[in-house]
Order: structure tokens, then C-alpha cells, then sequence
């Protein structure tokens, strides 16, 4: 037997029964689960990172059990349903993707040999997304702030996407240096500035949130040079962060085998095998 979509939603609305259901699944709210969606939605990165295919389709899995969950919840306070959420998404595509869809209905084709152009394609994508926002603020309380060419990018992102996303934004409203040159020199300027704010600090002349700002300054110009440079920052540090651990481990492995206690060794020594496991690296 196969279990299907509608079997999940079954499951899952007995799981919130207040009387028979599952008690800590039941006194969720759509605040509770949040923690749960990001790290379930790292945890499926995390397998794609390292192409463990044979554990991504129980990731995914876990990743479609919070949508099911949101949506349990919105039909329960009468807001939305999961079909609500299915229908909405497949309406907003077919949107968008006018040279796909290009009488606007899931039935409709496109001539193959009338196809629009790249360019064509992502003007129209920006286009009607903006055109989107815009109606999302009409339909907006007047007390909202004003509306801005960042609206849509949402607060609750990692941070570093987030600042590539609003330097993206800014960037096609003409806002972007001409050249990554300039960006090189902006990042030497911000690291001068970090340090004289953590001299300030040491010294008792400045603050850590002093320090903290000038250090978010020279992320966020990191991010743009990765931007020019057509790297995905969260990719790169990911892949830094993945790097470090295996040399890491290699010290450990490395000690382990001549009998020598980690917490014992000097910087130095640690230095030294650190820089014969990048050796090893760069041969293989």
C-alpha cells in the first residue's frame, strides 16, 4: 500500500485531535513550529551539501510535514487549508511563468519556436512579482509604512541570504557598484574601520555594539563581493565551515595514532599537523 497526500492530512489532523490525538502535537502554534521548519529546511540542504541522496527523500519528507502542519492549523482557525495553499501556489506560477503558460492556464502551451529569450523571461519574472507587491500594499492597512522596492524580503532569512537578496534588489534598481574593484577597496576601508572600533573597545573608549557594527559591515561587503563574483556566500561558507571540520578531525585522527593527548599540544604543534593535512589535500 501507498500512502498519498490526502492520508498525510488525515494523519495529521488526528495528530491535533485535542481528545485522541498526540498532546505535544496538539498545543503547537504556528509560532511554536518555527524552529522546527528552519532547521528541517537545513537538514534537507545539508543532504543535498553532501549528495546523500539515500537520506534526502526523508528530509523532504520531514520538510512537507510542516507545510501539512501550517496547514492544519489554518484550517483550524479558519484562515486557510492545505488545498487553499496548493491552489494558491499553482495560481501564482502559472503567473509568473507567462512563457510557459501563456494564456494563463495550466492547460495552455507555448509555441517552441516562438519562445521568449532569458532576458525576456527574467524582466517578465521581476516584473510581475513587483506588480504583486504592489497590490499585496494596496490591500495593505494606511498604517503600513510606505512601500519600498525591498518590500518581500522576508526579516526571519539567515542573514547572510538575506543581505545578497537585498543587495540583488537594490542592484536592478541601479543601486550597485559599477565594478567589483571598488568593492575590494570598500572591504579593506571596513576592516580598517572594524579595527579601530575594537581598539576603542579595548581601550574603554568604545562599545561591543560599536564592534558588532562595524563587523556586520564588513560581512555584508563579502557578500557583495561574492555577488560579483557569481559564488553563493552561504554555499562558500558552507563549504569552508565542511573543510574545516575534515582537517580538524584529521589533527585528532593524526594524534590519536602517536598516542599524543589534543589538549595537550601547544598551538604550534597543532599549526604544524594542520599544515601537513593541507599538504596531503593539495597532492590528492
Amino acid at each position: 500500500m501507498t500512502y498519498s497526500i490526502d492520508d498525510l492530512k488525515v494523519l495529521m489532523a488526528r495528530l491535533r485531535d485535542p481528545e485522541t490525538g498526540c498532546p505535544w502535537d496538539a498545543k503547537q502554534t504556528f509560532r511554536s513550529i518555527v524552529p522546527h521548519t528552519l532547521e528541517e529546511a537545513h537538514e534537507v540542504a545539508d543532504a543535498i551539501e553532501r549528495e546523500d541522496f539515500r537520506n534526502l527523500e526523508d528530509e523532504l519528507g520531514d520538510l512537507l510535514f510542516q507545510v501539512i502542519f501550517y496547514s492544519q492549523i489554518g484550517a483550524e482557525e479558519s484562515r486557510f487549508s492545505f488545498d487553499s495553499v496548493v491552489d494558491n501556489l499553482v495560481r501564482k506560477l502559472i503567473r509568473r511563468h507567462p512563457h510557459v503558460f501563456p494564456e494563463g492556464t495550466l492547460e495552455s502551451r507555448i509555441d517552441p519556436d516562438n519562445r521568449p529569450d532569458e532576458a525576456w523571461i527574467k524582466e517578465s519574472w521581476e516584473r510581475i512579482k513587483a506588480e504583486e507587491r504592489a497590490q499585496e500594499q494596496e490591500a495593505a492597512s494606511t498604517d503600513a509604512p510606505s512601500p519600498s522596492r525591498l518590500d518581500g524580503i522576508a526579516r526571519a532569512l539567515p542573514a547572510m541570504v538575506r543581505a545578497e537578496k537585498l543587495q540583488k534588489r537594490a542592484a536592478r534598481h541601479g543601486f550597485d557598484w559599477p565594478n567589483i574593484d571598488p568593492v575590494f577597496d570598500k572591504l579593506h576601508e571596513e576592516i580598517d574601520e572594524l579595527k579601530e572600533a575594537w581598539q576603542a573597545a579595548g581601550l574603554g573608549e568604545g562599545d561591543r555594539d560599536a564592534v558588532e557594527d562595524e563587523l556586520g559591515d564588513v560581512l555584508f561587503v563579502c557578500v557583495n563581493l561574492a555577488r560579483f563574483m557569481k559564488v553563493n556566500p552561504e554555499q562558500a561558507i558552507g563549504r569552508t565551515n565542511h573543510k574545516f571540520e575534515a582537517r580538524f578531525r584529521a589533527i585528532e585522527q593524526a594524534l590519536v595514532r602517536e598516542g599524543r593527548d589534543f589538549d595537550e599540544q601547544t598551538l604550534e604543534a597543532l599549526d604544524d599537523i594542520w599544515q601537513s593535512v593541507k599538504g596531503v589535500e593539495k597532492k590528492s
